[in-house]
């Protein structure tokens, strides 16, 4: 889908990393390294998107970082683009909604740092149908061609394991409104 939009590879890997995840920072070697391209050609990418406004850069000792420009007047739609371009809206839509009585949804791992390595990790808190889940996630999986890994913790539990699963530095996908 953003293959026939953008003809950049790297650019899209670049827009991955910053817009699914908006307090995703990195800076130019860790970038290549962890897209498996040159520096030259992720160096030319951030230039432009820094030009256009989408990315912001900031300076931190002898490295220059790079992030999402979240003031952006199209940074609500570039995130929103990316979120279906991963299959996110559709795991939210057909998965997250219909489960039972969940709290917070959390998307961490890869998909949480803007790679798409095609494991979709997702903690779920609250009171779930785990025999339901189990059947959504299954067709998500066929729609999304991709797989869903998921832990389910109680309100409790996610006070314990907030630090071992990163949660911090995760997205939140879902929230409760009371």
């Amino acid at each position: 889908m953003l293959e026939t939009l953008i003809t950049s590879k790297t650019r899209i890997k670049i827009l991955l990393k910053f817009f699914i995840n908006p307090n995703a920072r990195g800076y130019l070697r860790e970038l290549a390294k962890e897209m498996n391209e040159s520096t030259n050609s992720v160096r030319v990418e951030l230039d432009k998107l820094v030009e256009a406004g989408y990315l912001e850069k900031e300076g931190e000792k002898n490295k220059v970082f790079y992030r999402a420009n979240v003031k952006h007047k199209l940074f609500p739609e570039i995130h929103n683009l990316v979120k279906k371009y991963l299959g996110i809206d559709v795991l939210i839509d057909n998965v997250l909604q219909n489960i039972g009585h969940l709290k917070e949804a959390y998307l961490i791992g890869d998909y949480a740092e803007g790679k798409d390595s095609g494991i979709i990790d997702i903690v779920l808190i609250g009171r779930i149908d785990e025999n339901y889940l189990i059947q959504l996630i299954k067709k998500a999986e066929q729609l999304l061609d991709r797989k869903i890994r998921y832990i389910i913790l109680t309100e409790n539990e996610k006070k314990k394991y907030e630090k071992p699963l990163n949660l911090k530095n995760g997205v939140a996908v879902w929230k409760e409104i009371l």
